[in-house]
């Protein structure tokens, strides 16, 4: 088969000005502009009263549907079905030459060779293996042009398809991430350069689709290095808030493991830890942690490392303990049902809350959920060091002889995880 016949041509006509997709539901506004209606509506939604392709203020915005331009879509996309039929339907991956090509022709004319098409091809090229996305990640300079797009951006006036060409730089950077080799200097380049690349991350995570939001949510993860950087990060106007939506019980799975990722890397300051108690993480984590349908071995460890982290304070402890109980309840049916990790974390919740500070609340959920022969099971276990310690730290709180009522569990040990 030729090579030429791997790649279709689309009509630019049949492609949104906003997704530069085919469209499948054509509408025009009163500018006169057709758009998908997906795409508009989402335009719409996020407060804009202007044409994205002509700036111009709408005066109104009605929809009308474009049924000639949808049926020559439909004729079109019926063509290259059946060409599919024949045909392989995955476009070539470009050539690590064809790469180191584009991103040196780029490097020469900076920006104005900078289009989608030439940034879809690089994010074709790195998914394709890791040996490509550290390929990329080594071209220092192309990774700070990458970079460098995130702060030409003004949201009041850039145009919408510069805005998905920035949404393309954004998807690469977070793609080759993990082959950046100085993390720190990368974090630096984001944060501390003179210009503002965070406030273009938070903007694509608030308003983007699935995708975006978790390559958003990747990035952040990646640059919150040190205490000032995760500060900086969680401290930006309205995103913490934007963060605790996308672990509701709605969202995307892979949406709330990134999002839980990157509060776990950002949380470790105590400002940051008191920020997130006051937006009520502790009672989202406790519903994540009780529903079965978001309730993964992933998202629990995640949940549970959090509140790991939050019963460091005197106010998580406060929130853990608030109430009935129930995140501490919680905290105590997850101890030998999902995995070492999840164990770990939550020995170490119920450590922090009943032992280092004894929190009267704390003793009471825990007997009331037959905490206690949980603890003497693990005991049994093969358990690590650190955590037999505070399994013996809690006999103490609650005044168990460890040594006298083992032999009474002798016969459970073969259903104990091997911890």
């Amino acid at each position: 088969m030729r090579k030429d016949d791997l790649y279709i041509t689309v009509p630019s006509f049949f492609r949104c000005p906003i997704s530069l997709d085919v469209m499948k539901s054509p509408v025009s506004l009163c500018t006169g502009v057709t758009y998908d209606r997906a795409s508009i509506q989402r335009w719409l939604d996020g407060g804009n009263n202007t044409c994205p392709a002509t700036m111009q203020i709408l005066q109104n915005k009605d929809f009308i549907p474009n049924r000639t331009l949808q049926r020559l879509i439909e004729i079109w996309s019926d063509s290259v079905r059946r060409r599919a039929s024949v045909e392989p339907s995955e476009l070539a991956a470009p050539t690590r030459d064809e790469i180191a090509d584009a991103i040196d022709r780029v490097k020469v004319e900076k920006e104005e060779r900078f289009d989608r098409e030439v940034l879809a091809k690089i994010l074709r090229f790195a998914r394709e293996s890791d040996d490509n996305r550290g390929f990329l990640a080594g071209k220092d300079d192309f990774v700070r042009l990458l970079v460098d797009l995130m702060s030409q951006v003004d949201f009041k006036t850039t145009s919408a398809a510069k805005l998905l060409i920035v949404q393309e730089a954004v998807k690469i950077l977070s793609m080759i991430r993990s082959k950046i080799s100085d993390r720190r200097r990368f974090s630096n380049l984001v944060l501390n350069n003179g210009r503002d690349r965070l406030t273009t991350i938070v903007y694509f995570f608030k308003t983007g689709n699935v995708e975006l939001k978790i390559d958003c949510a990747g990035l952040l993860e990646f640059i919150a290095v040190d205490s000032e950087s995760k500060v900086s990060i969680a401290e930006r106007d309205g995103l913490v808030v934007e963060l605790m939506k996308s672990i509701s019980r709605d969202s995307d799975s892979s949406l709330i493991e990134a999002t839980l990722s990157c509060l776990i890397a950002i949380s470790s300051p105590r400002r940051v830890k008191l920020n997130l108690i006051r937006e009520k993480l502790i009672k989202d984590l406790t519903k994540l942690l009780t529903d079965p349908t978001t309730a993964s071995v992933s998202v629990t460890e995640k949940c549970l490392k959090l509140l790991e982290s939050l019963a460091s304070t005197k106010e998580g402890r406060s929130e853990i303990c608030g109430g009935d109980g129930e995140c501490l309840k919680t905290v105590v049916k997850k101890l030998m049902k999902v995995s070492t990790a999840a164990t770990e974390h939550a020995v170490t919740v119920l450590w922090s809350v009943s032992y280092l500070f004894k929190e009267e609340k704390a003793l009471e959920a825990v007997t009331s959920t037959n905490g206690v022969t949980k603890i003497l099971l693990l005991l049994q276990s093969n358990c690590s060091p650190a955590v037999r310690r505070m399994l013996t730290d809690l006999l103490k709180v609650f005044k168990v002889n460890s040594r006298s009522c083992l032999s009474a569990y002798d016969t459970k040990t073969t259903h104990i995880m091997p911890f």
